[in-house]
């Protein structure tokens, strides 16, 4: 028998028991995708991250779902550079301090900011940065295929844009609507999903819109990954990335920082600071940020 330390970790929240949960297992380089993947299952959270050493990086990461591997995610980001703080692997040296991260998708960078004072032992962080790989934009969708996926009209798409896959590591179904009460209106047909999915080359779909669910929010999403393994995700940092890049390429916002919300119908309210890098027609990366907060510690065993 082996054991592994493990942290559950809530991403893009400082409340315990909101955001979005994140199984975090450190010193995993013993373990192969097999028995990542049934840890995952067990854990039976949207992501379990799975730590290793790194020859390319400060750190290594992998990331796995209930069902699959997924190359690149926000919100087990988050959770992972948390937990190697609070874990001691990784020591604040300044307010702010950069790492790279290797994961599936390839190095990224990340960015900590955390409040250092003469009393703070361990400084406490105050939010974690990814920054995401360089945006693509893919394959395009029509709306009359895709809203009736999800119980919607084709008319409640946001007119003038597309329905587009977009990858800043992992490709996510882009599918922008008139407005909030769009969203709430949400039933999937998995049998029509699975089959839309089987067809297009994306990970999950992200439904969105401007306007956030609270005062503070620009925008609200809700996304779906593969039923019944991982029904809908709490906070979605991966698709924030590609949904800022779709939004600002195609002049849906002014400016390119915002704040995206999710999960608050879920009673897992999230939020995520948004920064666009680039010109519209050519953008650098996406920086989705926010804070984490650990509600769970212990050891795994197998």
């Amino acid at each position: 028998m082996n054991t592994y330390p493990l942290l559950q970790i809530d991403a893009f929240t400082t409340q315990p028991l909101q955001g979005n949960p994140c199984a975090v297992v450190f010193d995993a380089d013993s373990l192969d995708a097999e028995t990542m993947l049934a840890i995952a299952r067990e854990m039976n959270l949207s992501e379990t991250a799975f730590v290793l050493h790194s020859d390319k990086a400060d750190f290594r990461a992998r990331y796995f779902t209930p069902a699959e591997e997924i190359p690149l995610a926000g919100h087990p980001t988050i959770a992972t550079v948390y937990g190697l703080i609070e874990t001691g692997r990784l020591n604040l040296m300044a307010d702010h301090q950069s790492i790279t991260l290797e994961l599936q998708a390839g190095v990224i960078h990340v960015e900590i900011y955390s409040e250092k004072t003469p009393h703070c032992s361990p400084c406490k962080v105050k939010r974690i940065v990814m920054a995401q790989k360089k945006p693509i934009f893919l394959e395009t969708f029509a709306a009359e295929i895709v809203m009736p996926v999800f119980g919607l009209q084709t008319e409640d798409a946001l007119p003038g844009v597309p329905i587009q896959v977009v990858s800043t590591g992992t490709p996510q179904l882009m599918i922008p609507v008139r407005e909030l009460d769009i969203l709430r209106r949400i039933n999937m047909d998995i049998p029509a999903y699975t089959a839309l999915r089987r067809k297009g080359a994306f990970f999950s779909p992200h439904l969105f819109c401007l306007g956030g669910a609270t005062e503070r929010g620009n925008t609200f999403a809700r996304h779906f990954g593969v039923p019944p393994d991982s029904p809908e995700d709490p906070f979605t940092g991966s698709a924030t990335g590609g949904m800022g890049a779709y939004l600002w390429r195609y002049g849906l916002i002014e400016k390119p920082v915002f704040v995206a919300e999710q999960g608050h119908w879920m009673h897992r309210p999230g939020e995520a600071t948004v920064e666009v890098i680039g010109a519209r027609e050519e953008i650098e990366t996406v920086k989705v940020g926010g804070p984490a907060v650990t509600v769970m510690r212990g050891e795994l065993t197998i």
